[in-house]
């Protein structure tokens, strides 16, 4: 599959790589190997020795944690991937003997790590995900591994109508078809903006919301979409009638990096202001835990069937037949696929 390479993916939430261990992940089908300095400082290396090709991230940190030790003949390798250790022979460093290295930047919780020209790998290109700023934000995270494309991935949560029909006891209710909806695009973000009016929720959404039960309430979900797959969810609920500054808002990233043509990873988080105080990181992991479930038992099937349904097929070539709210999920493929064509243009000349 190709893969837009000069744009940031998340790598790992950054508590997942810790100081005294290597962390082993495939993304984009590279087997990558993360691991952290004596300063706590992450680097991300291809995880395979260029003498044997065993993998480094079956080896141990040394020096302090300033390299990474190959199990198999004991070459050593810094954050950069140049072999800084050969403990054979007269010790000489043969010139080939480094692997490469990937830029890898930690923001708002997560590690994000860039596979295309490490010269264009600018920091300020990371999507807007303030809200998981830890100094800031009680951040509750999970992560699920999906046996499915991350593309499809990216149409579930641009198109919520499915939620009626998928989440009816949690998520949805009879309302949502009846949503007012609305694309709009700016640059290459990608906006699909969901209201219903009048609408009886789960009894999930009142808990979730801390509103009353049974009473009729506005409700929004809006989604912001950055290439390749890194969305941030709005939603929220008012008493029908009442303006959005009255209700509660949550913020829900939702981020994904395939893991091959057919598997992706997927982290989803929730935060709440630090300025709440315990309750709100109580809620956090509250809220994360709940919501964990639907996407769990009932989101995650559905996509790895679909992938199972569509096999080895293009998507397009299958010719989906599209419905009314498919507009967002389309637009972002379009200019996904734009970005990808105009990158492997720029890379033939």
């Amino acid at each position: 599959m190709t893969y837009l390479m000069n744009t940031w993916y998340v790598a790992a939430w950054a508590s997942e790589v810790e100081q005294a261990t290597p962390f082993a992940r495939t993304l984009l089908d590279q087997p990558v190997v993360m691991f952290r300095d004596a300063d706590g400082v992450a680097h991300a290396l291809l995880d395979r020795c260029p003498h044997r090709f065993a993998p480094l991230s079956m080896g141990k940190l040394c020096d302090g944690g300033r390299s990474l030790e190959c199990a198999y003949h004991g070459l050593r390798f810094d954050g950069s991937g140049a072999c800084v250790h050969n403990p054979h022979g007269d010790g000489r460093v043969p010139a080939a003997a480094k692997t490469r290295s990937f830029p890898l930047v930690e923001r708002y919780s997560c590690l994000w790590i860039w596979f295309g020209d490490p010269e264009r790998a600018d920091p300020a290109l990371i999507p807007d995900f303030s809200c998981m700023d830890p100094e800031h934000w009680h951040v509750g995270k999970r992560y699920l591994h999906a046996k499915a494309n991350y593309v499809l991935e990216s149409d579930n949560i641009l198109d919520l109508s499915h939620i009626e029909f998928l989440h009816p006891g949690t998520l949805g209710s009879d309302a949502v078809k009846q949503a007012a909806t609305e694309l709009k695009q700016s640059g290459n973000t990608v906006w699909s903006l969901r209201q219903t009016c009048n609408e009886i929720m789960p009894a999930f959404l009142y808990d979730a919301f801390g509103m009353t039960h049974g009473v009729p309430v506005d409700r929004w979900i809006d989604v912001r979409w950055d290439a390749p797959a890194c969305m941030l969810l709005h939603s929220g609920a008012t008493p029908t009638g009442r303006p959005r500054s009255e209700g509660n808002d949550a913020l829900l990233p939702h981020l994904f990096t395939p893991e091959t043509a057919q598997s992706t990873h997927y982290w989803f988080a929730i935060s709440f202001p630090k300025a709440m105080g315990e309750i709100g990181a109580r809620m956090a992991e509250e809220h994360i835990d709940a919501l964990k479930i639907p996407f769990s038992n009932e989101d995650l099937p559905m996509l790895e069937a679909q992938q199972r349904a569509i096999g080895d097929a293009a998507f397009w070539s299958l010719k989906p037949v599209l419905l009314a709210g498919d507009g967002p999920a389309v637009r972002a493929r379009r200019v996904l696929d734009a970005m990808i064509a105009e990158e492997q243009a720029k890379a033939a000349v």
